[in-house]
């Protein structure tokens, strides 16, 4: 487990399983190069954006709804070190930025994430 410090220096305990979300194409490409260096979006923002368990189905609807061929990343986020910071977002949640590339030794397991029948990603059993 992870322990992060907030702004109010609460201590929050944090399970190491953290996911990426992807377009399946996109993470071909990071597992021929040995390294995942992150999608548009995280390049242009400066760190590779992840999710916790309870963030990544609204991650999901919010920055990938309809799209087809995407895979969840399960990452351990213990194999990170100090590269990884949960930071505030959406209204002051705290998510996990990876300030570097990700190592794929870091990764326990890629999944496909297929849309529903009603037009929602399916999630396999993720860790929480």
């Amino acid at each position: 487990m992870i322990v992060v410090a907030t702004e109010s220096h609460k201590r929050i305990t944090k399970l190491t399983m953290i996911y990426k979300i992807c377009p399946a194409a996109l993470w071909r490409e990071a597992e021929r190069s040995g390294a995942f260096r992150g999608s548009e979006v995280d390049l242009r923002d400066g760190f590779i954006h992840f999710s916790s368990a309870t963030q990544a189905g609204e991650t999901a609807a919010k920055h990938f709804a309809g799209q087809h061929d995407l895979v969840l990343v399960h990452v351990d986020a213990a194999k990170l070190g100090d590269k990884l910071k949960w930071e505030p977002s959406r209204g002051g949640a705290l998510f996990p930025h990876l300030y570097g590339e990700l190592d794929l030794a870091a990764v326990g397991r890629v999944e496909p994430l297929p849309l529903g029948p009603d037009g929602t990603h399916r999630f396999p059993p993720i860790d929480f």
